[in-house]
């Protein structure tokens, strides 16, 4: 796990005091609520997906889904998840843990517009036990990531 890196990344742009760990499990978008009693909206789920230019990270609202057709008009492809057991290679971290934080050289980050209904947010930090408070902004000065719109959210 690449928590330490993730903490550096933070410190890096002056948010290293919004990391926050629990004792118990923050690896599912309720876990996460629950652990830091929050609506499950708020939690920024990281989807881990592989396209053609190579493995990417979206960072989405918890309660949001991906949308195959969106998706397919952005990125010219269907989505393609990328399996558990190859997160940490392609990735850099851990199933519960994946976040737009401390990634591999080449893998980019977008941030989707379903983020804009809550801010701030709380996105993973490498371990499926850990999460950051960032507002938007914070979330796209720390990561670089692009916006887009792929996703549905629940009417």
């Amino acid at each position: 796990m690449r928590v330490d890196e993730v903490r550096k990344q933070l410190a890096d742009f002056g948010l290293a005091e919004r990391y926050r760990e629990f004792s118990v499990s923050s690896a599912t978008v309720e876990l996460a609520a629950r652990a830091l009693d929050c609506e499950p909206g708020r939690i920024a789920k990281s989807l881990s997906v592989m396209t053609r230019e190579g493995p990417a990270v979206l960072v989405v609202m918890g309660t949001a889904r991906l949308d195959n057709r969106k998706f397919k008009d952005r990125f010219h492809q269907k989505a393609a998840f990328i399996p558990a057991e190859e997160l940490e290679a392609l990735i850099g971290h851990p199933a519960g843990g994946v976040c737009p934080f401390a990634l591999p050289e080449g893998v980019r980050v977008y941030l989707d517009a379903s983020l804009r209904a809550f801010d701030p947010v709380y996105p993973a930090a490498g371990a499926p036990n850990n999460a950051v408070e960032l507002r938007l902004d914070e979330l796209e000065r720390a990561t670089g990531g692009e916006w887009i719109d792929v996703c549905k959210t629940a009417e």
